[in-house]
């Protein structure tokens, strides 16, 4: 274990392989595993379980690994008796040449040995102190990974709008997205357990501690906060684990070294140790300075990461407005915030350097920095030796200087190790607050925060009741008076459902059935009425959920039904075809093998619907809730589910309560009808007649979709994507790259190159690299200068010898020296800065300009890794790496010609270990560098598994899963693991062998210096012993500089792959219209034909028509005809062939932005941005409120609400990241909103309105039809006949053919075509046939 030998097979095997795998890398041992690692931790820092709030930082160090910590402590004291093995070698053998070994007992080459030995054994000693440090930090890594996972699992979803914002949240009623998050990013995270929700009697006492939780643990900024904390921050215990060095090695080093001093100069060191303890406060300004600057640089590094992860989630949005450049200009300016105070910080750091001057590298010391001393030292010697030569009168042998230098030297060593540490220990101290203010302030569910007796058992309610007694529910636990307005159900009197039949929940728009749901689950915050106040939802029989905006696993078909149950192949079959999936994995060459991609991307808002549905229903849970599975579904796809599946064997005696707007589609099944009223009360519960006899406006609604049905029972499915049939194999997420061999040239000179400025490079690296030389000249001069001194001793009088001049000198030389590097270092940072600036812009242009087909084979959570993670890298690491690795190689090489212009014939012998270091270096990099690349990408899917299950919270917790998405964390994280301590590892391995190398020619050339032919001086042998040492140490921190430079580059390389990605073309001056473009919304297409991918097969064929200006056009077609790619051809968003002419213009000549912002198309499932209704209507702050609030009433929204209601969304309403606060239909009227605001000469209309009640459909379509411009053409893809029917043509496609293209009446009149068929099977043809007559 001593010299790491356990590494041996790993680095054989990697240097005959051309990339080692991480299924090759050595198995986790016991201790490693997360399971492990969680039962080992989990009383201590679970804050559930840590009942006094002990800060996660003490918990971790005094509690989970005070053994490891003292095993720690007890290393660091034995290395730091080890340090000075080398200055008493030295000292004793330089004082026997003085002597010529008069009185010696001991022989010279005891002491030649002993320059061997000793360094060896302190590397030793150091190395497994590191051994045991990165083993920890790795043990840490995991733990506080899976810590926030389960954390996450008993959060409350609630919205994360700004806690200091005044204006009101909109009803969250309808919630799909306060009970699902569609966003890929995380909410928040940490511990778990699962239990029945039937809670009662609780008094409300944390009402007031909720709320303060709630409002800082919901801030607007928390899904990049949450982000940055699992990424950048725990990245920050790395640096954090040297705390260990300040609180034992350097007070015990200095105080041993004043001891040894003080042998060698007497009482002459006391001053010196005044100066010194009088300096102290210096840095203790400073680090107060640089605190502050990391905490306003993670702020604004959030700030960052949240605007990233939004925008990179809502990125099809994005592009398919057009918004790219826009976006991209918000997104820099941010990054130039973050940079500035990234300049800052540095500039602070370089402040911190002022307390330092560039000496040599500390004797025997094997850091992975170089040390420098400090302002103190620097004092403390001048004083010291001023103090011995001219008050003392002592002379001041080479024997005296050369001991007393390495002495001084490891205090100067310390020094900066203090201050080097200090930062980083500050930034892990900042990072490790934030993650305990997440894990002690954020909201949880009411179960894990209600004190003992709170909570009613099972015996207090019967079994089998299912409902709510006295109580009401809230999405947050903020008290009245509080700044934020919150939706409240009220269930005043009881609300019980019927077991063993279907019960159904109904009620306009915005009125609270999604809340009802997760007041049964346990989600909202309960506040009781009274004593006899119940909440009931018994789960021994097991719960399934299907939530509003379906939530799919980036996983297969299949997988996603069965969700962890075992696979029953007849109860599988019937699920698939009772749920209408049959058609749908016929079109997929894998089948149910099919992958969906990340977000379902690769199924339909309806096939999506009803793979969840399945999983609810294969599912042998006794309650299935259901919410609005039928909205994304046509009616006769819709039928079709009420028939099979609800009248079906498999639900039959389970109990099932469906949340649905299809009230008559329903009614036939249900037995049980509860209906809610606007303000979140109970209106009625019993058959359908009664509630609708309570509810007249309900009952329109529920006549006018009974007419709809009629109209639609033979309407074609819904939409489609069409690529589906383009996935070879079912696989659609690519392997995510890792490269081979060494880093790239390309990402490094990428890099190299980014940072010149505008200066130019020849000018950049000029002054740089002058500099940095004459520093590194400087500080070897200054060593040579206490060697002359010394001489001037020998065959003088002390007294005569000029001290002061000698001292002015040395001091002078040191401070050019640190004056030099000071200067180098400032022009590094200046680069570094300008280069963070530049690849940031370069990552964040490529992503956005990447193509539609590279976005659905890539999972966003590649892409947010290397948005934050690699970029974070880039800005601190890799800048220090890189500088260093040059600051070194420079290092080595004057250092090596000083010792062979003193010793010609050591050139030989240093060659030699020039050549073995180096093939040591290589041997070592072909094993360590595919160790980090499956690091980087092992770290990947652990992110991607969060924020997955961050965005299924509510159904995860429904189902009881968590456990089983535990166990797949703990999975993912143990790979990671298993990378990470064997990349730890083997920079042991390479150290303890670097030592023996580096000892060997420090104590050859000794033995060569005192028992070699050629007589030399004790000065001059001091001298070359310091350099021989410095130059030999030098190749272990060459060995790991260039290495770690190599393996922080790959940060660099990994965001270099993302520069040359697939991408959309570029603009060009050519590609610019005319500033009049479009004068009209004129549509003409000729032969257009299109394909998802290049090998892809055609979805479109030779499609041919013409759409004049002012036209409305009603597209439909069976699943996979090619709607959707009609549409995404449009706006090429897809590889398309033929012509496409927009307003006399042909498409592919223009610049997608001027194209795609001038066509605007309104999806499915609308996407919004966090921030205001009025930021999300015009993020851009191009329109007045008059426009914005007129465009709200003409999408409708004004119809749901009225003036005094005190929940009504206002264009001041704060919209969470995604649209999380807003139910479907809300977030569809909006995206309708800010469509009309666009004022775009062609809209399209995507299924706009699938998840909207009829009655608000019908006012939408009739608000389309009076308010939109003349000019404006309409192409609207809908399941609805009755939405398209006054259309003045409708287009019918066929497997990506036009088959009908006319007026709806021309085509009723053709006995033989499609749409004639549909009207004519319809309930209601005459109807149909009054609307397309009256239509143009």
């Amino acid at each position: 274990m001593a010299v790491h030998s356990y590494c041996d097979p790993v680095v054989y095997k990697a240097n005959q392989v051309e990339h080692l795998k991480l299924e090759e890398l050595p198995v986790l041992s016991d201790q490693h595993y997360t399971k492990n690692l969680v039962k080992r931790s989990y009383p201590v820092i679970d804050p559930l379980s840590n009942k006094g709030r002990r800060h996660i930082a003490l918990s971790l160090i005094f509690n989970v690994f005070l053994v490891e910590h003292v095993e720690q402590a007890f290393m660091l004291i034995l290395r730091v008796l080890a340090s000075f093995l080398a200055p008493i070698g030295i000292n004793r053998l330089l004082n026997h040449l003085e002597t010529g070994g008069e009185g010696a007992i001991v022989k010279p080459w005891v002491w030649v040995l002993w320059l061997l030995l000793g360094p060896m054994l302190g590397s030793v000693i150091f190395d497994w102190f590191n051994y045991r440090a990165t083993t920890v930090l790795t043990q840490c890594q995991a733990i506080i990974t899976q810590l926030f996972f389960d954390h996450a699992l008993r959060m409350r979803v609630i919205s994360d709008v700004a806690k200091a914002a005044s204006t009101t949240v909109p009803s969250t009623s309808g919630n799909s997205s306060v009970a699902e998050s569609s966003g890929g990013a995380t909410n928040a995270a940490a511990s778990v357990a699962s239990s029945s929700t039937k809670n009662a009697q609780t008094k409300g006492t944390n009402s007031e501690t909720g709320s303060q939780k709630s409002m800082k643990g919901t801030s607007g900024n928390l899904v990049g906060k949450l982000n940055n904390l699992v990424t950048t921050d725990l990245a920050t215990l790395q640096g954090g684990q040297s705390f260990m060095l300040l609180v034992f090695s350097v007070p015990v080093q200095i105080a041993m070294s004043m001891v040894f001093l003080h042998t060698l100069l007497g009482w002459s060191v006391y001053p010196g140790i005044f100066v010194m303890a009088i300096m102290i406060p210096l840095p203790g300004y400073v680090a107060t300075l640089l605190r502050g600057a990391q905490v306003e640089k993670m702020k604004r590094s959030d700030s960052r990461v949240q605007s990233v992860t939004e925008t990179l989630n809502v990125l099809r949005m994005i592009k398919l407005f057009g918004w790219e450049s826009k976006m991209n200009e918000q997104l820099t300016e941010k990054r130039q915030l973050e940079m500035k105070s990234v300049r800052k910080l540095q500039l602070l750091r370089i402040l911190n350097s002022v307390v330092k001057l560039v000496l040599e590298k500390t004797i025997g010391e094997d850091e992975l920095t170089r040390i420098y001393s400090s302002l103190i030292p620097l004092a403390t010697i001048v004083v010291t030796y001023g103090i011995y030569t001219v008050i003392m009168k002592e002379t001041l042998t080479a024997s005296k200087v050369f001991a007393s230098m390495a002495i001084f030297e490891t205090v100067q060593s310390q020094f900066y190790s203090a201050f080097s540490i200090l930062p980083s220990v500050i930034e892990a101290k900042v990072s490790l607050d934030r993650m305990n203010e997440v894990l002690n302030e954020t909201e949880l569910l009411d179960e894990y925060t209600q004190k003992e007796g709170q909570i009613v058992s099972e015996s207090g309610a019967e079994e089998d009741v299912i409902g709510i007694r006295a109580a009401s529910f809230t999405w947050t636990a903020e008290t009245p008076g509080s700044n934020r307005r919150n939706f409240t159900l009220n269930i005043e009197d009881e609300v019980f459902f019927k077991r063993d039949c279907i019960n159904l929940v109904i009620g306009q728009t915005g009125c609270g059935k999604t809340s009802l749901l997760m007041a049964l689950l346990g989600e909202m915050h309960y506040t009781p009425m009274g004593s006899n106040s119940v909440v009931s939802l018994p789960r021994g029989g097991g719960v399934a959920y299907h939530a509003q905006e379906s939530w799919v696993l980036n996983d297969t078909i299949r997988d996603n039904i069965l969700f962890g149950s075992p696979y029953d192949a007849e109860r599988y079959n019937a699920v698939v075809e009772q749920c209408g999936l049959r058609p749908d994995l016929s079109l997929f060459d894998a089948g149910d093998r099919t992958e969906v991609g990340e977000k379902g991307l690769t199924l339909s808002g309806g096939q999506k619907a009803r793979v969840t549905l399945a999983r609810a229903v294969y599912s042998q849970a006794e309650i299935l809730l259901l919410d609005d599975v039928l909205a994304a579904l046509d009616v006769h796809t819709a039928r079709g589910i009420v028939e099979k599946c609800f009248r079906g064997e498999l639900l039959r005696g389970r109990t099932v309560i469906l949340v649905t707007h299809n009230v008559a589609l329903a009614a036939p099944v249900a037995d049980f009808v509860v209906a809610l009223g606007a303000d979140g009360r109970v209106v009625s519960q019993g058959s359908l007649s009664s509630a609708l006899a309570k509810d007249k406006k309900l009952e329109s609604e529920v006549n006018k979709e009974r007419q709809a049905i009629e109209l639609e029972e033979q309407v074609i499915e819904e939409v489609t994507t069409g690529e589906a049939v383009t996935k070879p194999k079912g696989q659609l997420i690519v392997e995510e790259e890792v490269a081979l061999g060494h880093i790239g040239w390309p990402a490094l000179t990428l890099y190299l190159s980014s940072m010149r400025g505008t200066v130019g490079s020849f000018a950049f690296w000029s002054v740089f690299f002058i500099f940095l030389l004459m520093s590194k000249i400087l500080a070897m001069l200054n060593i040579w200068v206490l060697g002359i001194w010394t001489r001037e001793y020998e065959g003088r009088d002390p007294s005569a010898v000029p001290v002061v001049f000698y001292i002015s000198l040395y001091t002078a030389v040191t401070f050019a020296s640190f004056a030099a590097y000071t200067a180098a270092l400032a022009c590094w940072v200046v680069g570094s800065v300008r280069a963070s600036r530049r690849l940031h812009q370069l990552l964040i242009e490529s992503v956005l300009g990447a193509t539609m087909r590279w976005l659905d084979k890539t999972p966003i959570s590649r892409v947010i890794t290397r948005c934050t993670q690699d970029i974070a890298s880039i800005d601190g690491l890799l800048v220090l790496a890189f500088f260093q690795a040059i600051d070194v190689f420079i290092q080595i090489s004057m250092k090596f010609g000083a010792v062979i212009l003193i010793s010609p014939l050591f050139a030989i012998p240093g060659v030699v270990v020039i050549i073995i270091g180096a093939t040591l270096g290589q041997v070592y990099m072909r094993a360590q560098l595919p160790v980090k690349r499956e690091s980087s990408n092992a770290r990947s899917p652990v992110l991607g598994h969060f924020n997955s299950a961050v965005s299924g919270l509510v159904s995860i917790r429904a189902y009881g899963a968590q456990s089983t998405f535990r166990k797949e964390s703990h999975a993912r994280i143990d790979r990671y693991t298993r990378a990470q301590i064997t990349y730890w590892n083997l920079n042991r391995w390479v150290g303890i062998r670097s030592s023996v190398l580096a000892g060997t020619f420090s104590s050859g050339l000794a033995a060569y210096l005192v028992f070699g032919p050629t007589r030399v001086d004790p000065a001059t042998i001091g001298f070359s012993l310091a350099m021989a040492a410095g130059f030999s140490n030098m190749i272990l921190m060459a060995v790991r500089l260039f290495n770690r430079a190599e393996v922080e580059g790959n940060s660099m390389e990994r965001v270099q792959q993302y520069l040359n990605i697939e991408k959309e073309p570029k603009a060009t001056k050519a590609g610019v219209p005319p500033a009049f473009w479009p004068a009209s919304g004129d549509l003409r297409v000729e032969g257009l034909s299109a394909r998802y991918s290049a090998d892809g097969p055609e979805v479109l064929h030779n499609l041919s028509f013409h759409v004049k200006s002012g036209e409305r056009v009603g597209i439909v077609g069976r699943t996979g005809s090619g709607k959707s790619s009609l549409t995404l051809s449009l706006l090429r968003c897809i590889i398309t062939e033929g012509k496409v002419f927009y307003d006399g213009l042909v498409t592919d000549s223009l610049n997608l932005d001027a194209l795609r912002s001038h066509i605007t198309i309104i999806p499915q499932v609308p996407e919004l941005l966090g921030g205001t209704l009025r930021q999300n209507l015009d993020p851009f702050a191009q329109h007045d409120d008059a426009e914005l609030n007129e465009a709200l009433s003409s999408a409708g929204l004004f119809s749901l609400q009225s003036e005094d209601d005190e929940n009504r969304i206002t264009l001041d309403t704060a919209i969470s990241g995604g649209g999380r606060n807003l139910s479907i239909g809300q977030r569809q009227i909006l995206a309708l909103a800010r469509a009309i605001v666009r004022r775009s000469k062609l809209l399209i209309l995507d299924e706009a309105t699938s998840a909207i009640d009829y009655a608000t459909d019908n006012v939408i379509q009739t608000s389309l039809r009076s308010k939109l411009d003349k000019d404006v053409t309409l192409l609207t893809v809908a399941h609805r006949l009755q939405t398209i029917m006054d259309s003045d043509r409708i287009m019918v496609l066929d497997a990506g053919r036009i088959a009908e293209f006319d007026k709806p009446s021309e085509l009723l009149k053709n006995k033989d075509g499609l749409l004639r068929l549909l009207v004519d099977e319809s309930g209601d043809k005459e109807k149909l046939y009054a609307m397309a007559s009256s239509a143009k």
